[in-house]
């Protein structure tokens, strides 16, 4: 594919990364589940790295689908690509958008296919040539077009907020056309475009979705033409997709069952998915009154979505990459990863890219009267560099206090994690950053690894010595400082490992009143829950522990097998 479009298709979806937990927020239509955010990045994620042909990155699109408003969007972008944009894109939208609307049972203006239709108006009348779409008045449509939808359907007109898909659709397509005609990538906050259309109402009250969100993909056979008319009467919001011989369904229903043996009496279910709706919507973030500064952390530190979500915090995502498929640490699924690493497959990680973080920095200080960033250690990422530098140039008011931490994994997520509770506690900025100092000085950290070889992989340590540590069955115990992941110990096995954390815990905590304490686990949760948790609650009965999964930074670095404990003492 052209070098060009593939940089405007990334910039297309860093910018929707950087939005994305503002349309979590405002998802009201069809169902308030809170996740068209979470849904549109993992559902267009192959349009990140395109480095597959047109026929591959179509292929992933279809499978990676996600969610409404992700299979939406991905039935526009597969019809696009597969048209080659880079030599009709007059064509290759008009295929795009058809595809969109024929894949929904029942389509609504009002959503993201009010935008494609305005995207597809707009390049009627234009050359076939790509840059001559990307006249400045291009996005002047496409925004009418979204705030169009808060007065085009009734849920979004009664929530006084613009469709979550749409706006979605608004910003990738602003990313992606600015980077194909070569314009900075300044652009203007969304919060300043749409104002007053992208908060609910204090009063808001959505009725609680019941039942799945089911995503599942069925090998079919060329000559598949059974219609799917019959699956209308297990639940609504159907889209379908096909591609060749496999055919892609979501549907939202409360009879997973009947909609699963449906299925499989089309063709061979090669893929099924579903989440509660119910159990999304319940991490919408509180509509009281919000902290005094606005928490941002690193995702690194073990801190999942959910968590972010229910205290109203930012994570800022590495990306876990894995052969061709790449997405942000807070969405793939560890299951996967831990799997595929034990069957030999490297893995890596990434940063995200510096524009990515930029526009990440510019949606926070946009959205929050002031903000906090507990920053990954410098010694182990460049983001405090990356974000000081923002800073100097676009916050003369100093809204947005950056502290490099020193820190990664649990120690760094306890810290955010205590000072995101602290935060809510009092008016004082002030204090929150003093609080913040305190925690990052006094919290801890000890991580248990099972097997030498993910560190000697990933070029963290030394193949020779990663080969002896596994021949005579060493495990290492690790602590992440300001210098870096430094050694503090040696075990043979599981029994002292335990032993050493329960030493570390004791000396660290001594009689502290109320301390908190953070079990991590990778892929041994099982094992972590019985025998890890049970012997620190017997020995810290007046202690918070919260068991939480290993950020996938840390996991893909470390390997399967790993876990830790971080803690910290009353902190006053």
């Amino acid at each position: 594919m052209d070098p060009v479009l593939q940089g405007a298709f990334a910039a297309g979806y860093e910018r929707l990364a950087a939005w994305a937990d503002l349309l979590d927020e405002i998802n009201v239509f069809p169902v308030a589940d809170a996740d068209t955010g979470r849904n549109l990045m993992i559902s267009l994620a192959p349009l990140h790295r395109m480095d597959a042909s047109a026929e591959t990155t179509v292929r992933k699109l279809l499978v990676s689908a996600t969610g409404n408003s992700g299979n939406i969007a991905s039935g526009f972008f597969a019809g696009f690509v597969a048209e080659n944009p880079s030599k009709d894109i007059y064509q290759a939208t008009r295929v795009g958008r058809d595809r969109a609307w024929q894949a929904i049972a029942d389509p609504k203006p009002g959503t993201m296919l009010t935008v494609f239709d305005e995207l597809l108006s707009h390049l009627e009348n234009l050359s076939s040539d790509p840059l001559a779409a990307t006249s400045p008045t291009l996005i002047d449509q496409l925004e009418k077009a979204v705030h169009s939808t808060s007065e085009t359907l009734p849920a979004l007109k009664a929530a006084g907020v613009v469709d979550s898909g749409a706006l979605g659709m608004f910003i990738f397509m602003e990313g992606f056309f600015c980077r194909l005609a070569g314009r900075a990538d300044v652009f203007r906050p969304i919060t300043e475009i749409f104002r007053k259309k992208l908060r609910l109402p204090s009063d808001f009250a959505a009725d609680n979705p019941k039942g799945y969100c089911v995503d599942a993909v069925i090998h079919v056979g060329k000559e598949f033409d059974s219609p799917l008319e019959n699956l209308s009467q297990y639940g609504g919001s159907i889209v379908a997709l096909q591609d060749n011989e496999r055919l892609k369904i979501h549907i939202h229903t409360e009879q997973r069952d009947a909609v699963r043996k449906q299925l499989a009496d089309i063709g061979e279910l090669v893929h099924w998915s579903e989440e509660d709706m119910g159990a999304q919507a319940e991490n919408r973030p509180s509509s009281d009154k919000p902290p005094v500064m606005h928490i941002v952390t690193d995702a690194a530190g073990s801190i999942t979505r959910e968590d972010a979500a229910r205290l109203g915090m930012t994570l800022l995502d590495s990306y876990i990459i894995v052969g061709d498929k790449s997405l942000p640490e807070t969405l793939f699924p560890p299951e996967e990863l831990y799997a595929l690493m034990r069957s030999g497959v490297r893995v890596t990680t990434a940063q995200a890219s510096v524009f990515e973080r930029h526009q990440r920095c510019q949606s926070i200080l946009s959205r929050y009267g002031q903000a906090l960033y507990l920053c990954v250690g410098s010694v182990y990422t460049g983001n405090y560099e990356v974000v000081a530098a923002w800073k100097r140039r676009n916050d003369p008011e100093d809204r947005l206090a950056v502290i490099d931490t020193g820190l990664a994994s649990g120690r760094l997520g306890i810290a955010a994690l205590a000072t995101a509770r602290y935060a809510t506690r009092t008016d004082d900025a002030g204090k929150v950053i003093r609080f913040a100092e305190t925690a990052v000085r006094n919290s801890q950290e000890y991580i248990f690894l099972d097997r030498l070889q993910y560190l000697a992989a990933g070029g963290r340590l030394s193949r020779t010595k990663g080969f002896l540590g596994d021949l005579f069955h060493m495990k290492p115990v690790i602590s992440p400082t300001a210098e870096g992941a430094v050694k503090a110990g040696t075990v043979r096995d599981k029994d002292e490992q335990l032993k050493f954390a329960l030493e570390k815990l004791e000396k660290g905590l001594g009689q502290d009143a109320r301390p908190l304490i953070m079990i991590e686990y990778s892929d041994n949760r099982q094992w972590v829950e019985n025998d890890v948790l049970g012997e620190i609650k017997s020995r810290h009965v007046s202690a918070e522990i919260i068991l939480q999964p290993l950020s996938l930074t840390s996991g893909a670095h470390m390997g399967p097998g790993t876990w830790a404990v971080a803690f910290l003492g009353s902190t006053r």
